[in-house]
């Protein structure tokens, strides 16, 4: 559960704002990036009673309401089924049920919600997986990929060629990349300047025709108290600032990385971060609804406190993916 003082942190944000007229003047588009939890995950990752619970597009559609914020996308975690530590009984039957289910919650609001489909890239099933979902009503928009949770590491060789069938395939059907790009945690897999020109230099040329979402920032959230990230965004911003080709499909969301506890140093950092890599390329986004993540609201005002000006915050909240128009 969230702190008593990140509680007490998120409850003066809020209203200090508001009150500058920010989040009320200035609500985002969408939330670029959110997660619906069936009741079949929540029993996989068995969070128990004060873990998280089942989100259904109904309860995502309420936070969304509250924060007067109108669409959002929505990435499937079907690829939590395929982590290598799990050993799961037809597990492609579970990660194609688990992507049919977030597609059939999206549907009830096909104004407002659109779904991604999720899966390791580096399953034997996920070209196939890919191909299903691009033939599918709901699905058809987009994959979500988590490298930290699928345990991708980009220095290898075997990972790359396997990422690169994926990248093709989506570049031709049309479907968008999000993609968790922050490496194993858990694991301690390397994580800098070499994975962020493997992705950049190797993956991004396939993706010439699609837009390319790197969540989090390159980090993994909540907060942006994570260097490894930060050497990450140092590289994908100094090829923005040179207009470097293979950023021109590269946006960046920042789903739980501004919270009402960041540093005025790390805010600073971030702030010079959105400036290089450019305000039109940075998409809002919250992450799911869990106890310890805070809801869109409460992720907008903790994202216009930081030291933007108010024409960059506005800018931000009207930046719309096209995978969204």
């Amino acid at each position: 559960m969230p702190s008593l003082l990140h509680r007490l942190r998120l409850a003066c944000a809020l209203p200090l704002a508001f009150a500058a007229g920010i989040a009320i003047a200035a609500q985002p588009a969408a939330d670029h990036h959110q997660h619906l939890f069936s009741p079949g995950i929540i029993a996989l990752i068995n969070a128990g009673p004060t873990g998280p619970q089942p989100i259904s597009a109904d309860d995502l559609v309420g936070y969304l309401d509250t924060a007067g914020i109108r669409r959002a996308a929505v990435m499937s975690v079907a690829y939590m089924y395929g982590r290598p530590s799990r050993v799961i009984e037809d597990e492609y039957g579970k990660v194609k049920a688990e992507n049919d289910w977030t597609a059939a919650q999206v549907a009830k609001y096909p104004e407002r919600l659109r779904a991604f489909c999720g899966f390791n890239p580096l399953k034997d099933y996920a070209l196939a997986e890919l191909e299903r979902c691009a033939a599918h009503p709901q699905l058809r928009y987009g994959i979500k990929m988590h490298f930290g949770n699928s345990d991708v590491q980009l220095e290898k060789a075997e990972h790359i060629a396997k990422l690169k069938e994926i990248f093709r395939a989506a570049n031709r059907h049309r479907m968008a990349i999000a993609v968790h790009l922050r490496a194993s945690i858990s694991q301690k897999r390397p994580y800098g300047e070499a994975q962020a020109r493997a992705f950049l230099e190797q993956l991004m040329p396939l993706a010439a025709d699609i837009p390319v979402q790197v969540a989090h920032f390159a980090g993994a959230g909540p907060g942006y108290e994570d260097p490894p990230a930060n050497e990450v965004m140092r590289v994908f911003a100094e090829a923005a600032a040179k207009h470097d080709p293979n950023t021109r499909q590269l946006y960046f969301d920042v789903a739980s990385i501004a919270t009402p506890s960041i540093t005025p140093e790390h805010a600073r950092e971030m702030v010079q971060r959105i400036r290089q890599v450019g305000v039109g390329k940075v998409l809002f986004g919250s992450d799911a609804a869990t106890p310890t993540n805070m809801r869109p609201r409460e992720a907008w005002a903790a994202f216009a406190a930081l030291p933007l000006t108010k024409e960059e915050i506005e800018r931000v909240a009207g930046n719309l993916a096209p995978y969204l128009r």
